[in-house]
């Protein structure tokens, strides 16, 4: 799917084919085809081959150099079907006519802008709308990172309740987030740094060209990306330091149901031996006297009460 934004008096247009596409539009690729690669290749002068590399689901955040085109890709959080999350590359390409977007899937990062939901975004403002792609990447891990944390309350409290293998499955799958979020964000600081760095590059003005506000939006940009990483280590120990917990809580319950059992064997055993010696085929005391089972259950109460109360005093029971 291609689309075609354009601003146009404050006003963003989103009729506008490809072909047609004028200087400060914004073309926005979501998950192409070969026809379509080809078709924004013969319109931006992108090679096909370094547009379908922001299309892999493994490329990690860099930043590419070239004579006419800048090539950015980042890491973006994403939320799964199974309510777990996961980071997708954005590529990001800066022309001296465009600025294009090429994703796998829609997601939750550029729908802000594809529907006109960001203040102060122009098209044709091609360096900041990046910054501005970036600081709403940082702002989604920030809200992300804080629905894991109130997950993992949610899932703390079940715990105390019923530690059952699911919720376990569910920490599980918060961790897996968490380290997808790590290497996402810590490439992404990598690429803020260079675009950082890139502002003295005088060379790079035709297509990076970067305003004092700018330079404001870029430093609020690494702000938040650090505290993302501050925040997702933290939430990283929480969860490390809860499944170790819970994992030990569960060996001491098994161990303490184990010697509970252990515990009832040992008494019923006692009672077991009596009266197996009273039920062998050789004279035994008591056997012609009437009250000579019940002075064998006697015993036998007493030795059990005996084995109860020696249990009692070595904690065992």
């Amino acid at each position: 799917m291609i689309q075609v934004y354009k601003h146009n008096n404050g006003h963003l247009e989103d009729n506008i084919s490809l072909a047609s596409a004028e200087k400060g539009s914004w073309i926005h690729v979501v998950n192409p085809d070969s026809e379509d690669l080809q078709l924004v290749s013969m319109v931006t002068e992108i090679p096909t081959d370094v547009l379908k590399t922001s299309l892999d689901t493994e490329e990690r955040s860099h930043v590419e150099l070239e004579d006419n085109y800048i090539f950015i890709v980042i890491n973006i959080p994403i939320i799964l079907e199974t309510d777990s999350y996961d980071t997708l590359p954005l590529g990001i390409f800066i022309t001296p006519d465009f600025i294009i977007t090429l994703c796998i899937q829609e997601t939750e990062v550029m729908r802000t802008f594809t529907e006109n939901k960001y203040p102060l975004f122009y098209t044709f403002k091609k360096t900041r709308f990046l910054f501005q792609i970036l600081y709403r990447t940082a702002t989604l891990f920030l809200r992300y990172l804080q629905q894991i944390n109130h997950r993992t309350d949610d899932i703390e409290k079940d715990l105390r309740h019923s530690m059952q293998n699911k919720e376990f499955f569910l920490l599980l799958e918060l961790q897996k987030s968490l380290t997808y979020f790590t290497s996402a964000l810590r490439g992404n600081g990598i690429v803020m740094e260079k675009l950082m760095r890139l502002r003295r590059n005088t060379a790079l003005h035709h297509l990076l060209k970067m305003y004092e506000e700018d330079e404001d939006l870029l430093e609020d940009v690494i702000i938040e990306n650090k505290q993302a990483i501050e925040m997702v280590e933290m939430y990283s120990n929480i969860l490390m330091n809860m499944s170790d917990t819970f994992a030990s809580i569960i060996s001491n319950n098994l161990n303490i149901v184990m010697k509970f059992l252990a515990s009832i064997t040992i008494i019923l055993a006692v009672p077991t031996i009596i009266f197996s010696l009273w039920g062998i085929n050789v004279p035994v005391p008591w056997a012609e006297d009437p009250f000579g089972f019940p002075i064998i259950i006697a015993i036998a109460v007493l030795c059990s009460g005996a084995a109860v109360a020696l249990l009692w005093l070595k904690h065992l029971f």
